[in-house]
């Protein structure tokens, strides 16, 4: 994970926590995690962020845990949602997450922030934390052109989807779309991929 990305985020934590709960409920998202992920599964959210979307999963009925390179994001989450686990962790290499472990893992606006570089080690990872047939949704924010940083100093890479295809290879693509992000605005490609039995 780009490190001036994530000291931009625990610097301004709270600030960032206070944004995102004042934005529209991502009601597209959710629909598509109701349609994909499997019910009642145990579920990690892979930058988690502020936590809004541990909070929703485990209110559906997903054992979820959040997984966030932020610490300041993670006290903000843990202030704000003290039942549930918010643990460190950092793509690429996401040590310390069990591997084989998850029927559903999120990785919603995240990998963008890694170099186009670490992308597909970002992914094969992601794969390797879901069990057998377990469900991957990825998205990221698109960039145009060249990458480039937003004037807070937070990493916006440019890489094409294919990166990300060629990683999952070994992985079923049940959605691969370009869309709205419909509580940020955003252009976001989005894909679910299932790990194959």
């Amino acid at each position: 994970m780009d490190r001036t990305t994530i000291d931009t985020y625990t610097r301004a934590a709270q600030q960032y926590a206070g944004e995102w709960a004042g934005q529209p409920p991502p009601d597209d998202l959710y629909a598509l995690l109701l349609q994909y992920f499997r019910p009642g599964g145990v579920t990690a959210d892979i930058g988690c962020g502020s936590g809004r979307d541990v909070a929703w999963l485990n209110a559906k009925g997903f054992l979820a845990t959040g997984y966030d390179a932020s610490e300041g994001l993670l006290a903000e989450a843990a202030a704000q949602y003290p039942s549930y686990a918010f643990q460190h962790a950092e793509l690429p290499e996401l040590a310390g997450v069990p591997r084989g472990g998850f029927d559903n893992v999120l990785c919603e606006t995240v990998i963008m922030h890694l170099s186009p570089e670490q992308v597909g080690d970002a992914c094969r990872h992601l794969v390797d934390l879901l069990k057998p047939n377990g469900v991957l949704f990825l998205s990221w924010r698109v960039t145009e052109g060249n990458s480039a940083r937003d004037a807070a100093g937070r990493l916006y890479s440019a890489f094409d989807a294919q990166r990300v295809r060629t990683a999952l290879a070994d992985t079923t693509l049940a959605l691969d779309e370009a869309a709205t992000n419909q509580s940020s605005g955003k252009s976001v490609h989005r894909i679910v991929a299932i790990r194959r039995a």
